[in-house]
């Protein structure tokens, strides 16, 4: 039974290294600087995020194939390099209730549900639910592996923030974001 556990808190760790949530955990820390409520709320999505995952089994992971799947990430990825260098709202009149305690909360949640959608660690746990049958061992060990490397990176996102404009930061999550999808679409 810990095999479940061990086995897929390691692999969601290593897959979530240098992934697209984890890049948004980063951007999230350097542009609120609140790291509990996005640590909070990245737990929360995932948590959810995983237990569906788990549930769906193998069945989601058969509609996560083919070259559709391929233009729309790379394409998505695109579109958040453009979207990181626009300054948002809140970079230029900061507006209290989206820094709220429960604003962040909510839109951190929000936001990594959404982005994990189809995302490999979804898929990974929902393989690992259909091999090892143990849903709460294998969500809770992928929901660890995920936590083990968002929370340095919201610290090191917040750290960032403290040091270096927020210009520079975007214009870095735009330049990864954009690598990321022209490596999407041409390496497949």
């Amino acid at each position: 039974m810990l095999e479940a556990f061990l086995i897929s808190t390691g692999l969601v760790a290593l897959a979530e290294i240098g992934d697209k949530t984890m890049l948004l955990a980063i951007m999230l820390a350097a542009a609120w600087r609140r790291p509990l409520p996005i640590l909070l709320g990245i737990l929360v999505a995932t948590l959810a995020n995983h237990a569906f995952a788990a549930l769906a089994g193998s069945v989601l992971a058969r509609f996560m194939d083919g070259d559709w799947v391929r233009w729309g990430v790379g394409l998505a990825f695109l579109g958040f390099a453009v979207w990181a260098v626009i300054p948002d709202r809140f970079d230029e009149t900061p507006d209290v209730t989206e820094k709220t305690f429960a604003g962040v909360f909510w839109t951190t949640a929000a936001a990594f549900f959404v982005i994990e959608m189809g995302d490999k660690t979804q898929v990974a746990t929902a393989m690992l639910a259909a091999q090892f049958q143990s849903l709460p061992l294998v969500v809770a060990g992928s929901t660890l592996g995920m936590m083990l490397v968002n929370a340095p990176a919201v610290l090191l996102g917040e750290a960032a923030a403290r040091r270096l404009p927020l210009t520079w930061i975007r214009l870095a999550a735009a330049a990864s974001f954009a690598i990321t999808g022209v490596w999407v679409l041409v390496a497949g």
